[in-house]
């Protein structure tokens, strides 16, 4: 089944307006989705009819917030194939999720001499956090290498594995390079050598089906407002044997069973892990938006973003003085393309085209090293979802070469 994009365009009400009298073309996906009405809508009702706090009372609206919130995390964890919603935490974002494992289980399980493994092409949410853990505990950080097409270099991953790593964590697509790393490959070899696995899922969860058992990843880490939901809430999987084993990473209410003067007893998983009043409308709308996309079906995501994809790569391709950066081959990356425009700086090209209504990403990325890597400062980056078509990318490259002609 094909995606319609121009029928589901008509859910999303920001994709009515212009920008500098331009209808609007939004290629700024991998930063933020725009939400559909039935998200808007979800979270606006909660609002309107149910608001109260959850977990705290036994009035029908806290009853009706409650079993709510607790449907987004049965939702939220069959969505990525979690065995139960008790191995599902609701975070700020997907870098508190990887922070929360970072402090909560990490920190008093690593010791001096531990090694960790991450890649070249990290974000910065999936390598400060490990990086600072590492300063503050004596902790060794290794890299594994980017090829030259922007895929990662497995063979040199798999040598710098050891008995001394401890953590290994990679980005299961790649936000600069569109790159779709092996994370069964990956998980498969790092266990060999007993190391827990983290993987970023910010890029995938989006885009196409995941299924963290099937993976057999001991972490999973995504954000809601990369999947059509609203900002300021993501999710944390984890295995719950390991669950039980972190300490939690905040304290306050909800989070506890039983206070006592001298000592506190926990709540259950996963509320243990979400102390204080959470993000409860926007739980609400992430549920909203699996729901929608369910209904799309992820594989028709997935096939819808590829044939977008290869539309972008040939007219890229094809443009006189474009760069395009990371794998040529469609099955190999995401809906993600970065690229340069000979002569022209990136934000200049994103400004350029944000003119004629098209908003593209410029700049590092939050990957200054990868950027390093590449022998660049930065890209323009232009990231597409199930609303964009084929005719959106055209006019990108049709102004693409008017900039080069009036940029000279």
């Amino acid at each position: 089944m094909s995606l319609n994009a121009q029928k589901i365009r008509e859910d999303f009400p920001i994709l009515e307006r212009k920008v500098h009298g331009k209808p609007l073309v939004y290629f700024d996906n991998a930063a933020t989705t725009q939400k559909p009405r039935q998200v808007i809508e979800a979270m606006n009702d909660y609002y309107r009819n149910y608001n109260a706090n959850v977990h705290r009372a036994v009035h029908s609206l806290s009853a009706e917030a409650s079993n709510a919130w607790e449907q987004a995390h049965e939702k939220a964890a069959k969505f990525v194939g979690a065995k139960s919603w008790d191995e599902m935490v609701f975070t700020k974002n997907a870098t508190e999720a990887i922070n929360l494992v970072a402090y909560s289980l990490l920190k008093k399980q690593l010791k001096a001499g531990d090694e960790i493994l991450l890649t070249k092409m990290e974000h910065h949410s999936n390598l400060v956090p490990w990086q600072q853990l590492a300063l503050a505990h004596g902790l060794k950080v290794n890299f594994a290498n980017v090829r030259s097409n922007g895929t990662l270099d497995t063979e040199d991953f798999e040598k710098k594995l050891s008995k001394k790593t401890k953590l290994v964590a990679f980005t299961n697509c790649s936000n600069v390079l569109g790159t779709i790393n092996p994370a069964e490959h990956l998980i498969k070899v790092a266990h060999e050598f007993d190391a827990l696995v983290l993987v970023d899922g910010a890029q995938s969860t989006p885009h196409m089906p995941v299924d963290v058992r099937n993976m057999d990843a001991d972490f999973f880490v995504f954000s809601a407002h990369k999947m059509l939901g609203p900002t300021g809430i993501g999710a944390l999987y984890a295995k719950k044997d390991l669950l039980e084993r972190m300490e939690p990473f905040l304290y306050g209410g909800d989070m506890i069973a039983e206070v006592f003067l001298d000592h506190t007893v926990f709540n259950k998983l996963p509320w243990r892990f979400e102390a204080g009043t959470p993000n409860i409308a926007e739980g609400i709308g992430l549920s909203a938006a699996i729901d929608y996309l369910q209904k799309l079906g992820m594989e028709n995501v997935r096939e819808h973003e590829k044939k977008v994809m290869a539309v972008a790569l040939r007219a890229l391709h094809e443009s006189e003085g474009v760069t395009v950066y990371g794998p040529d081959e469609i099955e190999k990356r995401s809906g993600v393309v970065s690229f340069n425009l000979k002569g022209i700086h990136p934000h200049d090209v994103a400004s350029i085209l944000d003119r004629y209504g098209i908003a593209v990403r410029s700049g590092d990325h939050c990957g200054q090293p990868l950027m390093r890597e590449l022998g660049i400062k930065g890209t323009a980056r232009a990231s597409f979802y199930v609303y964009n078509t084929p005719d959106e990318i055209k006019l990108m490259a049709e102004v693409l070469h008017k900039a080069k002609q009036f940029m000279g």
